[in-house]
């Protein structure tokens, strides 16, 4: 994705001059491409703006394939491009500023993440205490509070709770939770044009007074994006309204962030979460077996220390360790009550694979889906979409952000450049389906056995 209208046009200047060595005929270039532009990029989605509506027309009937062949060459992604006429675009120009669409529209809290549902022990209390004292009075304490910790071990949980809390005593309260991500994407889209009749500082200006941001490690390196944000935080700071930030590290260790940017997370409060300790893990875990409708009698007293020694990396593990000793007790082995010998069956793949985690790559991850499958890796990270290719692909990513605890985006690149909201819809519909899916829960009981 491109920073700046000036990159996007260079970016499309590289794209034509490909475009003219292939056609060899200038007057057919100068005719049908020459005054082209892209006109905007919307996630995966590009915009051309051609000309005329029969330029649009004949592009697209004729030239599509090379010109998709000639996209993906230059940028590495396979961009849905859409040919439009110039006078098209200006006339849905004038639609937008009549209906004004909002930033960042698909932005949500999710309900499940409340302060009542974080176990709080020694590995995470201060940053628990310091979220909820955030919460009850927002933009009067710490400014930013920055909390960091490796995956899984509940910064975006704490993050969606304060604004929950904060939504629950002020329902007019104007909360919004995005992911460093998302915030580049819409600042792209500003820049690009996309939402040129409206104003994006004016947008955090009036329309937000507490943000949430998660993985402000994303925007390194992202000179114009920084600068941005940077204007952004220094106008909601001046407002008094709250800033809430997550990272995997220390501002002190971000390289590639501005040092203003550095200097002024480092002036609020930064708090790390550490990985559980057994008895946190343990407290987890007993948590988990309520909140699945399960009694933690059904399980002897063992068989929970034994998880919690054995998965405690991460909150993800353990769920992870604890859904698969369900699935074997119901499908697989069928018992009310659960012994150590039971566990300790039922959880044997996944003790190998979280052993060997480090020996695993993305690429073993596909193959053995294939394998499993019945396809060729190359089937699951192109483009086809029949329904058997689409699941074994939204598999082999949830399997990759699962066990490799692979970043959404560097699995979208993976997946032949896709856009880390398509990765998250995927991993989601496979976390939905193992709650009510036997079978998928067994092809992937079958996939993790194969990685061991």
């Amino acid at each position: 994705m491109q920073e700046s209208v000036s990159e996007i046009n260079s970016l499309w200047g590289i794209i034509l001059r490909k475009i003219q060595s292939q056609l060899n005929d200038q007057q057919i270039y100068d005719s049908f491409f020459g005054d082209t532009k892209i006109s905007r990029l919307d996630g995966n989605k590009m915009i051309v703006a051609v000309s005329t509506d029969l330029g649009a027309t004949i592009i697209d009937m004729k030239y599509r394939d090379m010109v998709e062949r000639t996209i993906l060459d230059v940028t590495g992604t396979n961009f849905e491009i859409e040919f439009v006429s110039a006078a098209k675009i200006q006339e849905e120009k004038g639609e937008d500023k009549v209906a004004k669409p909002a930033y960042f529209a698909d932005s949500r809290l999710d309900p499940k993440y409340t302060f009542d549902s974080f176990v709080v022990g020694a590995s995470n209390r201060e940053a628990y205490q310091a979220s909820l004292m955030i919460s009850s009075t927002p933009g009067k304490l710490y400014n930013p509070l920055l909390l960091y910790s490796d995956s899984g071990l509940g910064k975006t949980h704490l993050l969606e709770a304060i604004g929950n809390a904060i939504k629950q005593r002020n329902p007019s309260a104007r909360v919004l939770y995005v992911t460093a991500t998302d915030f580049v994407e819409e600042f792209i889209k500003f820049v690009a044009g996309y939402k040129e009749d409206q104003s994006l500082i004016q947008f955090f200006k009036n329309d937000v007074d507490v943000l949430l941001m998660d993985d402000i490690q994303m925007l390194t390196n992202k000179n114009r994006t920084m600068e941005f944000f940077f204007q952004v935080f220094q106008t909601l700071v001046e407002r008094g309204k709250q800033i809430v930030l997550t990272s995997d590290q220390h501002p002190i260790k971000m390289n590639g962030i501005d040092e203003r940017l550095r200097t002024r997370f480092s002036q609020g409060l930064v708090l790390s979460i550490e990985r559980p300790d057994i008895a946190t893990s343990e407290q987890i875990l007993r948590y988990k077996i309520v909140a699945a409708g399960r009694d933690v009698s059904d399980l002897e007293p063992e068989v929970i220390t034994f998880l919690a020694e054995r998965f405690s990396n991460n909150v993800r593990e353990l769920e992870g360790a604890l859904t698969r000793l369900f699935f074997y007790t119901i499908n697989m082995k069928p018992s009310q009550h659960i012994t150590m010998d039971t566990a300790s069956a039922a959880i044997r793949s996944l003790s190998s694979i979280q052993e060997d985690k480090t020996k695993l790559t993305e690429r073993k991850v596909i193959s053995a889906v294939a394998d499993y499958y019945s396809l060729t890796p190359s089937q699951i990270t192109g483009k086809i979409r029949t329904s058997k290719i689409a699941m074994a692909r939204h598999i082999a990513m949830y399997l990759d952000r699962t066990l490799l605890d692979t970043p959404f985006i560097k699995i979208g690149e993976t997946f032949g450049g896709k856009d880390h909201a398509t990765v998250i819809n995927a991993v989601r519909k496979v976390e939905n389906s193992l709650k009510n899916d036997p079978d998928m829960l067994f092809a992937i009981s079958e996939i993790k056995a194969k990685l061991s």
